[in-house]
């Protein structure tokens, strides 16, 4: 048998001596569910903890599970704001500092999984709209390049910055990774100028974003939850709404001096949090009407809770018991109390002819809940919770994503150093996602109508049992309904008895969100179909899409609907939006598990780096680790060295991971 030191020579040989090689061990026997013996407590990462909550019982009382609903075909006889850019509703929030972990490598290095799941998207909703920004848009730099090609790299923490969000540098290729990923499907994109030093503003993103995105940039945010600066240590103890209006002027007026900034009307404000100021704080200094011309929406940002406590200690409040906090949000009260504080703001921005955000929001900051945020009772509560905007007014919604560290993704990348033999993770809520991108999306890819949702106030308003109509272009296409109760028997399955005014059509289909417990992790499917467990998903779905025809009785004039405890059940009365979708997928070309290289023909805005790196930073507070593997080796070269420690180590399943 060689001696160790003697195989790693010969591999240092083999592959010439000048690359590093990284050797990672794969389960042996294959994957197998991850378990948590009694009173063991997981130290993973929180993306893929296993916990898993216990259904709250039936409520007491019950609520009715049969109730009927009465509907109008024609949304002239409802009430209810128009919202725009119907389909494309729900998009994302990625933060900045993992767009390299998430998106791509670089502009020729794209993940394919999130190519396959943005494609479930935009074509159930016709376009998929992405922010790339979040607390580390606030300090980010763009230089000319990195060391190793890399698109960015972390720098010091802030002391001062209670959420320890590093800096960054990022280059161009950041950009152009954007533009590529939008070459091959309709993504559109938001990005953040940075304000964290207003005498020295840094207008490079706005620049190189104009210049390579072009129309594909939606607009850019002009400052994330100024109304926390004080609080954080960002800003002086006594900034206010007013001195936000003045730092707002201050960019309007750079943006206008500066040649290579060709549009002037597409920033975004005042994405407040609503933490220590009110969106109104904001409207009464006079904000909309000073800068109407500038403005292409309105936002603003909001988690309904947080877990930060379990993070930062004592000083950000009580530890909370995910089981206590389950229930929150399993009930149509959680979403009617989070929208509460915006409603005016909706009719403010209607007013204005400017579009109403919801910038950046997830279970809870901190990171969510865990067997809370990446439940099914999370996938209904993001559904109810999407409904709830768009029929309160809001244009659209953006679901954040974070690294490793979160337990609210609705989708996560292995770990580098297992992207060999593990696929990714997708979250709960993605599910929400797709549900909604049906409800709302267009009926044909070409329709342009304009959406309305009313909320039915289903089943008496009881909060367990919600209940939405959609019109699309002023005529009844959709209904949703929703049952927050988790019962197994069936006996608390609801049957909904629809009635429509006009008369309801002969048959409508029926397609299901369902589960067999709000605290289910992965057992989830859409129309039958599911994404897969964890570590399982290209981001394709599985298995055959099933919708059910439910026959109307037309004498009666009703329809009866089953809505599954727990479910949610997505009606449509055009036969056509029900349609299986045809989903194009996207194959790997290029070593590596999980990227795909783009074709130069096809994607001519890259600026062609091979980004022969694969730095993909930590996304724990404040950390900044680099994991390296073997980058240009001839595979010729590779096998060799692979034969002679596969030799070596009798027989042992081990893994090679590519950049």
């Amino acid at each position: 048998m060689l001696p160790l030191r003697w195989l790693c020579l010969a591999v240092a040989f083999v592959t010439g001596g000048a690359h590093a090689v990284t050797v990672y061990q794969a389960p042996l026997g294959g994957l197998t569910p991850t378990s948590v013996a009694p009173n063991a407590v997981y130290t993973g990462a929180a993306a893929y903890d296993p916990t898993v909550l216990t259904a709250p019982p039936i409520p007491d009382p019950a609520p009715p599970t049969q109730f009927g609903v009465q509907l109008s075909n024609n949304a002239g006889n409802v009430s209810a704001l128009t919202i725009s850019p119907g389909g494309a509703f729900l998009g994302f929030s990625i933060e900045m500092s993992v767009v390299d972990q998430v998106l791509g490598l670089n502009g020729s290095r794209l993940q394919v999984p999130f190519l396959n799941l943005m494609t479930l998207v935009a074509e159930r909703s016709g376009s998929v709209h992405i922010r790339v920004g979040g607390n580390t848009q606030e300090d980010a730099a763009l230089v000319q390049s990195l060391p190793q090609n890399k698109i960015m790299e972390k720098q010091a923490v802030n002391a001062n910055d209670p959420t320890q969000t590093p800096s960054l540098l990022y280059t161009p290729e950041l950009l152009y990774l954007l533009s590529n990923i939008s070459s091959l499907i309709d993504v559109k994109w938001y990005l953040g100028l940075p304000l964290n030093d207003t005498s020295n503003l840094r207008l490079a993103i706005a620049e190189y974003g104009e210049s390579i995105l072009g129309g594909n940039l939606l607009g850019l945010q002009v400052g994330n939850e100024p109304d926390l600066y004080a609080r954080h240590g960002l800003r002086q103890s006594t900034y206010g709404p007013n001195d936000y209006f003045g730092e707002f002027a201050q960019v309007v007026q750079a943006m206008q001096a500066d040649s290579n900034v060709k549009v002037n009307n597409n920033l975004i404000a005042p994405s407040v949090a609503t933490g220590d100021w009110t969106p109104e704080d904001v409207w009464n200094t006079g904000f909309i009407d000073t800068y109407e011309a500038s403005l292409s929406a309105l936002a603003v940002e909001h988690y309904p809770d947080d877990n930060c406590a379990a993070i930062y200690g004592s000083a950000f409040g009580q530890l909370r018991d995910p089981q206590t906090v389950f229930p929150d949000y399993l009930n149509h009260t959680s979403a009617l109390s989070i929208i509460a504080p915006y409603v005016n703001s909706t009719h403010v921005a209607s007013a204005a002819g400017k579009p109403f955000i919801m910038f950046e929001t997830n279970s809870a900051s901190c990171g969510g809940f865990p067997g809370v945020s990446d439940s099914f009772g999370a996938t209904l509560w993001l559904a109810d919770y999407a409904m709830s905007m768009a029929a309160a007014g809001f244009s659209s919604a953006l679901v954040h994503v974070g690294g490793q560290d979160v337990y609210y993704n609705p989708f996560t990348p292995p770990p580098t150093n297992q992207s060999s033999y593990h696929q990714w993770t997708i979250g709960s809520t993605f599910y929400a996602v797709l549900a909604i991108a049906e409800a709302l999306g267009p009926i044909s890819s070409s329709s342009t109508s304009n959406f309305q949702v009313i909320d039915l106030g289903a089943n008496g308003g009881n909060e367990y049992t919600p209940g939405y109509a959609v019109y699309e272009g002023g005529t009844l296409a959709r209904a949703v309904f929703i049952n927050f109760m988790t019962d197994p028997s069936g006996a608390n399955d609801l049957q909904v008895n629809l009635q429509v005014e006009e008369g309801v059509p002969a048959n409508v289909q029926v397609k299901y969100l369902q589960s067999p417990s709000v605290g289910e992790h992965f057992n989830i499917t859409w129309a039958g179909q599911t994404l897969g467990g964890q570590f399982a998903s290209d981001g394709r779905l599985q298995g055959a899409q099933t919708i059910q025809t439910v026959a109307c009785d037309t004498s009666a004039n009703t329809c009866s609907i089953t809505v599954p405890a727990p479910g949610l059940a997505l009606v449509s009365f055009e036969s056509s939006s029900s349609a299986s979708y045809p989903t194009h997928t996207f194959a790997t070309t290029a070593t590596g598990a999980t990227s795909t290289k783009v074709d130069p023909s096809v994607v001519a805005t890259s600026n062609g780096s091979q980004g022969g790196g694969s730095h993909v930073g930590s996304t724990s507070r404040g950390k900044s680790q680099t994991s390296r593997g073997t980058t240009g080796v001839a595979p010729s070269l590779v096998m060799l060295a692979a034969m002679v420690l596969g030799a070596w180590m009798l027989g042992r399943t081990y893994a090679w991971r590519w950049p």
